[in-house]
């Protein structure tokens, strides 16, 4: 059985692969990027039951794109709103601007590696029955 699938939006090079590794070796995932809104959600809407979590960056490493007008975009369409959707920031204040948008609690670059986020990413993966 193939481990779960995640749409990562708007990262640098660099760090799609330290989050593809992270969550290659933390919860066996695919992962698959995006760099922009509009590819991240024709992605979902292509396969909307595809992706089992979307990592989204706080801002775009191409183009500058708002990781929270993306967040937002999913929870308006009703064919993504249940897809769980986390930020990856360190800054507390978007955290808690995603999770008021309907995100999942999300973490930061520097807390890759750290057990808590493994278990948050393998919460927000149950939750969506890809774990």
């Amino acid at each position: 059985m193939p481990g779960p699938r995640v749409l990562s939006v708007g990262q640098c090079g660099y760090d799609h692969s330290s989050i593809s590794r992270f969550l290659q070796q933390s919860v066996e995932a695919k992962v698959d990027p995006a760099d922009s809104a509009d590819e991240a959600l024709q992605a979902l809407r292509a396969d909307p039951a595809g992706f089992d979590l979307v990592l989204v960056n706080r801002v775009f490493d191409r183009g500058g794109g708002s990781g929270l007008e993306l967040i937002e975009a999913i929870r308006r369409d009703s064919a993504l709103a249940e897809v769980p959707v986390m930020l990856v920031s360190n800054h507390q204040d978007a955290q808690q601007r995603a999770v008021e948008a309907g995100a999942l609690p999300g973490f930061g670059k520097s807390d890759l590696g750290d057990p808590a986020t493994a278990g948050r990413i393998r919460d927000a993966l149950g939750s969506s029955g890809g774990f």
